[in-house]
């Protein structure tokens, strides 16, 4: 089979000031053209092929809880497959996750694709750091779509400002976090907001503790999306507060003892 020549990530672009500021106040923000039409092009193929390989969800819509019916999602793929590896692991992403966070370096925590399939259901209000035994605030996603995406097709929603008061509740990602959040939410008046419309290649960059949610999918098209993990180097793992982080202790950092510094060889700097 013919070697697909991939396009190199590693070079460096900086956001600006008001970027920067504008993420740390609001916990989340929008940067335009991270990749262009051609990276994307390439990058989309490589993270197809390997999304649909390693998928492992084959129920029917229907025969899925509210969790199973928001998106396909499969984790690592850039343990697995050498072509997305390049993309995960690239510098250009990892410069713009250390600038926003404003630390020197960020190591991977994981990569996850997020696959919102025609017909699905909506995400629910959650924080992902709810998932994560770190001791640090200073986390951050990258969420990119593939392709051009519109508000119908299961935008990325936030609650501007919820990263600054941290952990919110003890609450998985069902029915349940859904209702709770949204109350908290409403109760202290964080403004909502999403993107109308984002380019493929375009990416959002969200704090580990920032609350957001997406709709369901009422296009025909699947909402092929790539996400990135990171953390900040020198973070530490911490005394799993449920059992989500205790499964992530586990996985994605090696069973790494409470208090030992976060840095597997699945955590590598970036």
């Amino acid at each position: 089979m013919e070697t697909i020549q991939l396009p190199s990530l590693d070079d460096v672009r900086k956001p600006d000031v008001d970027t920067i500021q504008s993420f740390r106040k609001n916990g989340h923000v929008l940067i335009p053209g991270v990749l262009d039409g051609d990276e994307v092009a390439a990058y989309r193929a490589v993270i197809n092929n390997a999304a649909y390989k390693y998928n492992t969800e084959t129920r029917a819509m229907e025969d899925r809880d509210t969790y199973g019916k928001a998106f396909l999602q499969i984790m690592n793929l850039w343990e697995v497959d050498e072509a997305v590896k390049k993309f995960t692991l690239a510098k250009r992403f990892a410069k713009i996750a250390a600038d926003l966070l404003g630390v020197e370096r960020v190591r991977i925590y994981h990569d996850q694709a997020l696959y919102k399939e025609a017909g699905g259901g909506f995400t629910p209000w959650h924080q992902d750091q709810y998932y994560w035994p770190l001791d640090t605030p200073d986390t951050v996603t990258m969420w990119m779509p593939l392709i051009d995406i519109s508000e119908e097709m299961g935008m990325l929603t936030f609650a501007s400002g919820t990263h600054e008061k941290g952990f919110v509740d003890s609450v998985a990602i069902s029915d349940e976090s859904e209702r709770m959040l949204d109350e908290y939410i409403n109760e202290n008046g964080y403004p909502v907001t999403r993107s109308q419309t984002m380019k493929a290649g375009d990416a959002t960059w969200h704090y580990g503790w920032t609350l957001h949610c997406a709709p369901g999918n009422a296009s025909d098209k699947t909402r092929e999306v790539m996400t990135i993990i990171y953390f900040a180097d020198g973070a530490k793992v911490i005394s799993p507060r449920n059992e989500n982080q205790e499964a992530d202790r586990q996985r994605w950092l090696c069973g790494t003892e409470p208090g030992s510094k976060a840095a597997t060889s699945l955590n590598p700097l970036v």
